[in-house]
C-alpha cells in the first residue's frame, strides 16, 4: 500500500474504515448541490457499493479527517471482479465543498494512481490495465486535476430521464411474451447478459457471484419493474430495474432506474428493447414512480441513444470517464 499522501496542516489521513460509511453518505450530501451527480446514496448504499466491489477499506481507501474527526475528503479504489481485455481499476472520491482549492484532492488522486498501479499488479499483472476517473460535467476542477495528472478522456455517457406520463402503449411482439422477472431466471439473465454485452466497451462477463453482488442482489433491484422478453420458452431480452429510496428520500419523489437492458443479438431489431422499457415504465408509474432515468453510452453500437430519445428520454447529465493506460507488468 502507499504511502498516506501528505495534506494541509490540521488535517489527518488515516486508512478508510467500513464505519466510515454514514461520514462519506454525509460528505456526499454536502456536496451534491456543487456537483450535481444526481445521487444521494446513503449509509448502506456506499457500504453495500463498497462490498460489490470488493473494496477493502483499510487498503485501498484513505481518509482525511479535522481535526474534530468530521470527514473533510475521502479516496477509493476499486475494480471489477472480472474483466474483458484491459482491467479497468476506478479511482473515486470526494472533497467537502469547505476544503476544496487546498490541493488536497491532487493529493488523494496521487495516492489512488499509486494504489490503483498496485492493485493491478497485485490481482492481474499479465494483462494491460486503465485506471479510470469518471468526471461529470459539473466537475470542471476534477476535470482539470486529472488532465493534469496525465488522464486522456475515453468515454462519453449520459444521463437521461423522462417523466412517467404520455407512456407508450403496450405493443406485440410476434412469438415474444413479456413477463415481469423471475427468481427462477436469474442465472439465465446472467447468461443472457453475458452474452448481449460482449460487445460493449468495458463490459466484463459476470459469474454468479458479481451478478448477485452487483446487480440482482442490489438493495434497491426491483423485481416486480424489471422485464424479461421470452422467446420459446427462453430469455432473448432483459431490463434490470431499481429504485434507490435514499434517492427518493433526498428528492422528494420517487425514481425508476433503468440499470442493465440487453437483448440477444439474434433477437436484435424486432423492438424488443423499446417494448421491455414501455413495460417498465408503466409498471413503475403504478408504483408511485414519477421519473424514469437510465444511463448511455453515447457511442454504444447498439445505437441505444437513438432508442432512447424516440422513447421521450433526455440528456440531464454528462459524465466523461478518463483514464491513464498501465501495460502488463513484466514478467518476474
Amino acid at each position: 500500500m502507499p504511502a498516506l499522501p501528505a495534506v494541509p496542516d490540521a488535517l489527518t489521513v488515516r486508512p478508510l474504515s467500513p464505519d466510515d460509511a454514514t461520514a462519506v453518505a454525509e460528505l456526499l450530501g454536502a456536496a451534491e448541490a456543487l456537483d450535481d451527480t444526481g445521487e444521494f446514496p446513503d449509509a448502506d448504499d456506499i457500504a453495500e457499493e463498497w462490498t460489490g466491489w470488493g473494496v477493502d477499506p483499510a487498503r485501498d481507501g484513505v481518509a482525511v479527517t479535522a481535526a474534530d474527526g468530521a470527514l473533510a475528503a475521502y479516496a477509493v479504489v476499486s475494480a471489477s471482479p472480472t474483466f474483458r481485455g484491459s482491467y479497468r481499476i476506478h479511482l473515486d472520491g470526494r472533497v467537502h465543498p469547505d476544503r476544496r482549492g487546498r490541493g488536497i484532492g491532487a493529493a488523494l488522486l496521487g495516492w489512488e494512481l499509486a494504489r490503483g498501479t498496485e492493485v493491478h499488479a497485485e490481482r492481474h499483472p499479465e494483462v494491460p490495465a486503465q485506471l479510470v476517473v469518471s468526471v461529470t460535467g459539473t466537475q470542471s476542477g476534477l476535470e482539470r486535476l486529472v488532465e493534469r495528472s496525465g488522464l486522456t478522456a475515453e468515454r462519453w455517457y449520459r444521463t437521461m430521464e423522462r417523466p412517467l406520463t404520455d407512456l407508450p402503449e403496450a405493443r406485440e411482439v410476434p412469438g415474444v411474451q413479456f413477463v415481469p422477472f423471475s427468481w427462477g431466471r436469474d442465472d439465465e439473465v446472467r447468461r443472457a447478459h453475458n452474452a448481449a454485452f460482449t460487445e460493449h466497451h468495458g463490459s466484463s462477463e459476470r459469474d454468479a457471484e458479481s451478478w448477485q453482488r452487483l446487480f440482482t442482489g442490489s438493495r434497491a433491484f426491483r423485481p416486480d419493474l424489471s422485464v424479461l422478453a421470452v422467446a420459446d420458452g427462453a430469455v432473448a431480452g432483459y431490463l434490470l430495474a431499481y429504485v434507490y429510496e435514499a434517492d427518493t428520500r433526498a428528492r422528494g419523489y420517487r425514481e425508476v432506474v433503468l440499470g442493465q437492458i440487453g437483448v440477444l443479438s439474434g433477437a436484435r431489431g424486432r423492438g424488443l428493447a423499446s417494448a421491455m422499457i414501455g413495460e417498465s415504465l408503466r409498471a413503475a408509474a403504478a408504483q408511485d414512480c414519477r421519473t424514469a432515468a437510465l444511463d448511455v453510452d453515447s457511442d454504444n453500437v447498439t445505437g441505444a441513444l437513438r432508442l432512447y430519445e424516440s422513447l421521450g428520454f433526455g440528456t440531464v447529465r454528462t459524465r466523461v470517464a478518463w483514464s491513464l493506460p498501465l501495460p502488463p507488468v513484466a514478467a518476474g
